[in-house]
């Protein structure tokens, strides 16, 4: 009898998956120009080489970001961040609801036993004398088994699978946005500490300038204008020492908050950021296909096979749904004789349902379907746009950044000279305070400014890097032949 049941539940299996009512998955032309663009901000790079791209997006994290510190936090980072570790528990979710779904293609097998003792009174006997009826059974089956003839259950697990993926390369997107934040928040908390550097400096300079030109107003050669000119720059350097004090307290507190932890003082920047061998510089002369690897867009596209195969289940619904209910086992009056020759049976029960008249809730149902379908299109292609716009304008920043700081680094040349000889012709009593004044203003800002610039260049190449998709190695993959 158990080899009854056993054989019912192997043909069901023979039967499933006959028929896949999903529509052939395409992948949407590229909603981008399939090179980057050129022009005056554009640096003159290899559009044909698809060997440079690959090597971008697999270069290792480890190999890209050369400071040993920076490497430490983000080792950190991917070990403590909160939001890594809810990418990562959201695959665990998606690959048991996968399981799940899979488990639906097999039929469930039971056991059951059962005894069922009845008393039935003298009054309410036909006998007219009491009596107590035992029945035992035990047996194994399957209940409410669904033959997948038209695919809907597989089209089911199909999207729960795509969706497993999908979660996949989320944590890999996110593992790169990770990367790119802590690099991004090392680089500025390393410039600005180089502000409060400067203003630290600079406040020491005009305190002693301060002091020169106090004598001579003491002595009738300054006047009170001048004084109080001088007093401006002190209290200028005093009031930009404590904000970026703040500040730099500030970018030590959200690296903290990207790294998940507490950050060692021996982890935080020592060296200037135009001084810091903190990234490997890269060449991104390739063509814009190489968006169809970044983890984003892969995510949007398993996002689409999900919606695409969902249609196969919703057009599964317009079919006869056969369910099959069977067991086999003993049924006995005593426990004694439960596995006796003689007590077996068994029980096949096949359950047919065809939709006739549903007042269009299937139609309707796949309608949706088809939409939502259409939506992934619209969504995954707006993700491509994004993505090129987002290399383009990295590519923008990536022409013309060298050519800022050229013109930075002579422009602070040029301010430092203008201060000093107006500082000295002041000294000689050939100019007033107020020129001295603006030379110092202007030397100041162009050296704020030529900080942020080295700072732009820095951050530039780890933007480059994580929207070319690398990051979500540690080391390199194996060169591209």
């Amino acid at each position: 009898m158990i080899r009854t049941g056993v054989s019912v539940a192997l043909t069901a299996v023979l039967l499933t998956g006959c028929i896949n009512l999903q529509p052939d998955y395409q992948r949407p032309e590229m909603a981008a120009p399939g090179a980057w663009p050129s022009g005056a901000a554009y640096r003159e790079v290899a559009q044909s080489s698809k060997t440079v791209a690959v090597a971008v997006a697999d270069i290792g994290w480890s190999e890209f970001f050369l400071d040993p510190r920076l490497r430490q936090l983000i080792e950190l980072g991917i070990t403590n961040n909160r939001d890594l570790r809810v990418a990562v528990l959201n695959i665990e979710k998606a690959r048991a609801l996968y399981r799940i779904q899979r488990a639906d293609l097999l039929p469930t097998i039971d056991a059951q036993a059962s005894g069922d003792i009845e008393h039935t009174s003298r009054r309410a006997s036909v006998t007219g004398q009491s009596d107590t009826s035992h029945i035992y059974s035990v047996g194994a089956g399957i209940s409410g088994y669904e033959l997948d003839l038209f695919g809907r259950i597989r089209s089911l697990n199909d999207q729960a699978l795509e969706d497993y993926f999908a979660t996949e390369e989320a944590r890999r997107a996110t593992q790169i946005t990770l990367v790119s934040d802590i690099a991004t928040a090392y680089l500025t908390l390393s410039a600005d500490q180089d502000l409060l550097k400067l203003a630290q400096d600079t406040l020491e300079s005009q305190q002693q300038s301060y002091k020169l030109t106090q004598r001579s107003f003491e002595i009738g050669v300054a006047s009170a204008l001048d004084l109080r000119q001088a007093q401006t720059s002190v209290d200028t350097a005093r009031v930009d020492i404590a904000r970026f004090t703040a500040i730099v307290v500030q970018d030590r507190n959200a690296l903290a908050l990207l790294v998940g932890t507490a950050v060692p003082g021996n982890l935080l920047p020592t060296e200037p950021v135009g001084a810091m061998t903190a990234l490997q510089d890269i060449e991104p002369g390739i063509p814009s296909d190489v968006l169809l690897r970044r983890p984003d867009i892969l995510e949007a596209e398993h996002q689409l096979k999900g919606v695409n195969a969902n249609i196969g289940a919703a057009r599964a619904a317009f079919f006869p749904k056969i369910t099959l209910t069977a067991t086999s086992g003993s049924v006995s009056d005593a426990l004694s004789t439960l596995f006796k020759a003689g007590t077996g049976g068994w029980a096949f029960t096949p359950d047919i349902v065809l939709p006739i008249f549903d007042f269009g809730r299937n139609q309707a149902n796949l309608d949706a379907a088809k939409t939502d379908r259409d939506i992934f299109v619209a969504q995954y292609d707006k993700a491509i746009q994004t993505a090129f716009r987002e290399v383009a304008d990295a590519l923008a920043d990536y022409g013309t950044l060298d050519d800022q700081l050229d013109a930075q680094k002579s422009l602070v040349d040029a301010t430092e000279d203008s201060y000093r000889l107006s500082d000295a012709r002041y000294r000689k009593g050939v100019e007033n305070y107020l020129n001295v004044l603006d030379s110092q203003r202007s030397m100041y800002s162009a050296e704020q400014d030529l900080i942020n610039v080295r700072l732009a260049k820095q951050a530039n190449l780890v933007t480059l890097y994580k929207v070319l998709g690398g990051g979500w190695r540690k080391t390199s993959a194996k060169p591209v032949s």
